[in-house]
């Protein structure tokens, strides 16, 4: 029996409940049937919460000291044209759907009751959208309050025979609205004779039926766009409501004949069950915007996706199933570059009637794809092709982007007619957006975020809507917040649920004294130990310090001592949630967006010099010759001596002169960091490269003053080597503990089928071999690949090896065999995250998981739930990766900006060449970007373009050859695309 009940309250027992009970029949796998019986106790104590309500107050609820919880809904809730006196608002499902955006402006949508009904809906809909529902309901100034309309006696509502489930729900919903105005009148009557202020209840909904039934029951109700028309800011708001009912009703009876039908859900699992489909997410090319990808697990090459009729709708990151095609339609991967700025530049959003999916150009560039294929050796081989069938899951999320100058008619600036305009997104992977406005002029030049909303079969384009404008485009503010948008970065101030989980001492919080306190409680007294922290100049969230002292035998004891954060953070509390959701600190050039609020990140954590610290600290007993003794795990306190950058720390070691005990420490460290790397090495880890460049900025204005290449010092390898070390043996320790639950890091092998072109490149281009064996046959052959005239050339292929690899990613033990928990790069068995908690949530939870290893305190629950950390890990592997990605942006808007202006001759390196075109590296800026034929002279040169020796022969005025691996000298300017205002670095060779 299945049985469900709600807790009788006092109110019960006054007898003010009534049982409602539904019983139904369903047959179970055995063909029995089973009698359900489902029970709910319906109620008259649950409030309506508003604070004109005085009958409501008296059974309002109470927490666990007895403290009445504050009503939600204002005594004088703001009025309109066509409701004076105020009004209370009850959105349904359709309405949250369509208009989440608007609900979510801070200036409007104030006291909105939020139906049992409508949640459920929502979160059965859209999760993401239910998500962000819930963070209303939490937002203490928009007033959302969430009324059990389900469980209240005069509102509950039972289905009747025959009844859909929608418009049972939209029934609820209308009595719902018809009680809330019958009370709300009831209560002002109560509380004053003379009042006339009765606040109107009204019903908020895009379904005609039911908008039609309210108004046949009396009950007050309203189209989103008709009540968001008679607001303050109308035009603004109403860009922000969804496109896709308003374009369903408008062109229902249209035929739908431009793109193919999806086929059904059943019919795509039964398919990819069967191998005859193929599942898999879809990627787009940022060299060419008509050729995408799908890894599916069949193949070990991607299955191409050509052109805009297979891709059938499918938007960069969708989940989709897809069919491969005939053999004879196999073709190869594009060799040019197709920009849909440029192949459909004058494209006009309005039309839609007649058009084609595929514009006369794109077929024509298609064709010649095609053609140059077949002409070509066995470089040019054709692989798979194949069709979206449909799609899974959609990875719509809101995009940023600028309005297409060209689409916006020119005598509209200063009107306010609504006209359709296409947005063109910062990703190039995602097509053009048709959005209607009332503001085109006035969004013209300026960062803008939207939301795609549908993507029907008669549109060339998707559909969606304005959301808000983020500002002028290049203004540091707006190019911040976009790029943090754009990668999902939670930037937020903290909340104060999360606030109030910091220590009521904040900055004046010290260790204990007294050994005796409880904060002592089974840790090692480590004051008296030689620590110091080295890391990044300007560091001030010190995760991890470090010590090294000689033994009586010879051997070294070395401590690596991290910030003991999981002290002040405490499983499941609103910091720890928080925590959780953001996964990660991310660095910008310009700031940090922390993952902890700054009194514990920076403070109260933070390994600082000078002050008594709490620590998660590793003692290691190791021989000279870097063979591990043993190692010993325990919670400790520290007092650290000194904060070194890696050039301060290095100096210091390099400083003869120097001999104290702290500085031979350091020497002892890097001595034997440098024995651990070797070990390293030589068992199979890489040392693989990435652009790494440091932007100086001016203190004040943070405007960019300079880029420079990072110098890697003995020291930036002495402190990895330590948390390597450290993090491999925490592994291990709490997989001992905890084989089925630890939190691990894996790095899995590439497949061979990963490094073919790069493979291929080195040995027609150098005569090099490429081996992909394993780690260390690929560690030994890097070593070789060099260029005696060009010492650059090493990390250049480094460079590019790197991008072969797969991406590490977190996981929990129990759902990998453990030859699968091998670290690739690290050359390693076993690995997690423990160095960085102030920075990482993963090494948070690495360090409760150790705690519980050596008895220090229990294992939460939640931490030895499966299913619970599974859940961890896949939004900490998102965070990590989007983290990355925000990083580099933001370097690459930086290194826009301090080159505004410039005019640099610098040396430039080919690694990627086209039919028309080619991508040149500048290792000084650790930039890279295209050079199109185009840009070299007008008109356009031809080129023969040899694909099996990747040499692009230029004819014409500026006659040359351009081969892979070239150094060549470039010229480094900027230049501002005419269309959009945007600044772009340009480079040209010289």
């Amino acid at each position: 029996m299945e049985y469900f009940s709600l807790k009788r309250s006092s109110a019960a027992d006054r007898g003010q409940t009534n049982l409602s009970s539904k019983v139904y029949v369903r047959s179970t796998k055995s063909g029995k049937v089973q009698k359900i019986v489902q029970e709910l106790y319906l109620r008259q104590d649950i409030p309506c919460s508003s604070n004109l309500c005085r009958a409501c107050l008296q059974i309002a609820p109470t927490d666990y000291k007895e403290k009445t919880t504050p009503f939600v809904l204002s005594d004088t809730p703001v009025g309109s044209e066509n409701y004076p006196n105020g009004q209370y608002l009850v959105p349904d499902t359709n309405a949250f759907l369509t208009g989440m955006d608007l609900f979510e402006v801070e200036t409007a949508f104030h006291d909105v009751i939020v139906l049992q009904t409508v949640l459920e809906e929502v979160k059965n809909r859209s999760l993401p959208l239910y998500h962000r529902l819930i963070a209303l309901t939490k937002n203490e100034g928009k007033r959302f309050y969430v009324f059990f309309n389900e469980f209240r006696m005069e509102t509950h509502v039972q289905r009747d025979p025959g009844e859909t489930i929608n418009d049972r729900n939209d029934r609820a919903v209308r009595k719902a609205v018809q009680w809330y105005n019958q009370h709300i009148t009831e209560a002002v009557a109560a509380r004053s004779k003379k009042s006339k202020r009765i606040p109107s209840v009204i019903m908020i909904t895009d379904d005609r039926d039911n908008l039609r039934k309210a108004n046949a029951e009396q009950i007050p109700g309203s189209t989103l766009s008709n009540f968001v028309a008679g607001l303050e800011n109308a035009d603004e708001l109403l860009d922000m409501i969804s496109a896709a009912q308003e374009r369903r009703e408008v062109r229902s009876s249209k035929p739908e004949v431009f793109y193919p039908e999806y086929f059904s859900m059943s019919k795509m699992m039964t398919g990819v069950k069967a191998g005859t489909l193929h599942q898999g997410v879809f990627n787009v090319s940022p060299y060419n915007y008509l050729e995408g990808s799908v890894h599916v697990s069949a193949f070990d090459k991607s299955l191409l996706i050509l052109g805009r009729e297979n891709s059938n709708r499918a938007v960069s990151g969708d989940i989709v199933v897809v069919e491969v095609l005939p053999q004879d339609q196999w073709k190869a991967p594009s060799t040019k570059i197709i920009e849909e700025e440029t192949l459909n530049k004058n494209d006009n959003p309005e039309a839609e009637d007649g058009e084609t999916i595929i514009s006369e150009r794109e077929r024509r560039a298609l064709q010649d794809e095609v053609k140059r294929v077949h002409s070509e050796g066995t470089e040019g081989r054709p692989q798979p092709t194949a069709r979206v069938v449909g799609i899974t899951k959609r990875n719509w999320r809101q995009y940023v982007g600028h309005i297409d100058r060209d689409s916006v008619r020119s005598n509209s600036k200063s009107s306010r007619v609504q006209q359709i305009v296409f947005l063109v997104p910062m990703d190039k992977r995602i097509p053009k957006i048709r959005i209607r406005t009332r503001q085109a002029g006035e969004l013209l030049g300026q960062r803008i975020l939207a939301s795609i909303d549908s993507w029907e079969r008669d549109s060339r384009y998707p559909v969606g809507h304005f959301v808000r404008s983020l500002g002028q485009l290049e203004s540091k503010g707006a190019e911040t917040e976009a790029l943090l948008l754009e990668w999902d970065v939670q930037y937020r101030p903290f909340p104060k649920t999360v606030l109030d989980c910091l220590p009521v001492e904040g900055h004046d919080w010290k260790v204990p004294a007294s050994l005796g306190d409880p904060g002592w409680k089974n840790r090692k007294d480590l004051r008296d130990l030689l620590v110091c922290s080295i890391d990044p100049p300007g560091c001030v969230d010190i995760d991890d310090a470090l010590h090294a002292t000689k033994l009586p035998n010879g051997n070294f004891q070395v401590g690596v001592h991290i910030a003991d954060v999981s002290h002040f953070v405490k499983p499941n509390n609103a910091m720890d949630k928080e925590a959780s959701q953001r996964g990660t600190t991310v660095y910008l050039v310009d700031k940090r967006i922390d993952m902890l609020p700054m009194l514990l990140g920076t403070d109260l954590c933070s390994l600082k010099p000078y002050v008594e610290r709490y620590a998660f600290s590793v003692l290691w007993e190791i021989t000279p010759d870097a063979d591990i003794v043993s190692a010993d795990f325990t919670k400790s306190v520290i007092r650290s001596r000194e904060a070194f950058s890696y050039e301060q720390a290095q100096i210091r070691i390099d400083d003869k002169s120097q001999q104290d005990d702290l500085t031979n420490g350091m020497r002892t460290l890097l001595m034997l960091s440098k024995k651990l790397r070797q070990k390293r090495m030589d068992a199979g880890a890489l040392n693989l490269a990435s652009p790494e460049v440091k932007v100086q900025t001016e203190s004040e204005t943070s405007d960019p003053v300079d880029v420079q290449t990072k110098k890697l010092l003995d020291t930036n390898s002495l402190v990895e080597e330590f948390m390597l070390l450290a993090n491999t043996s925490v592994a291990g320790k709490n997989y001992e503990a905890f084989p089925q639950t630890a939190l691990l890091r894996r790095h899995g092998s590439p497949p061979k089928t990963n490094f073919e072109e790069l493979s291929n490149q080195l040995k027609i281009k150098k005569g090099l071999e490429l081996r992909v064996d394993s780690s260390k046959a690929l560690a030994d052959s890097l070593d070789t690949c060099v260029d005696s005239q060009e010492p650059f050339f090493n990390t250049l292929v480094r460079i590019m090896a790197t991008r072969c690899m797969m991406s590490a990613e977190y996981f929990c033990s129990g759902t990998q065999a453990y030859p699968e928990f091998r670290h690739y790069g690290l050359a390693s068995e076993i690995y997690t995250h423990f160095t960085s908690p102030i920075r990482r949530y993963a090494d948070l939870e690495a360090h409760r998981q150790l705690a519980a290893a050596i008895d220090y305190e229990p294992l939460q629950p939640s931490l030895q739930s499966r299913p619970k950390l599974e859940g961890v890990c896949k939004n900490i592997n998102v965070r990590h990766r989007n983290a990355q990605q925000a990083g580099r942006a933001s370097i690459e808007y930086y290194v826009g900006q301090a080159l505004k202006g410039k005019d640099i001759i610098e040396d430039g390196f080919i690694m990627k060449i086209f039919s028309n075109g080619f991508v040149v590296f500048v290792p000084r800026f650790g930039i890279e970007s295209l050079i199109r034929l185009r840009d070299l002279e007008s008109p356009e040169p031809d080129a023969v373009f040899d694909a099996e020796n990747y040499v692009l022969d230029v004819k014409g005025g500026v006659e040359r050859k351009v081969e892979l691996f070239e150094k060549v000298r470039v010229r480094i300017t900027d230049q501002v695309e005419e269309s959009t205002g945007k600044r772009k670095v340009k480079l040209g060779l010289v």
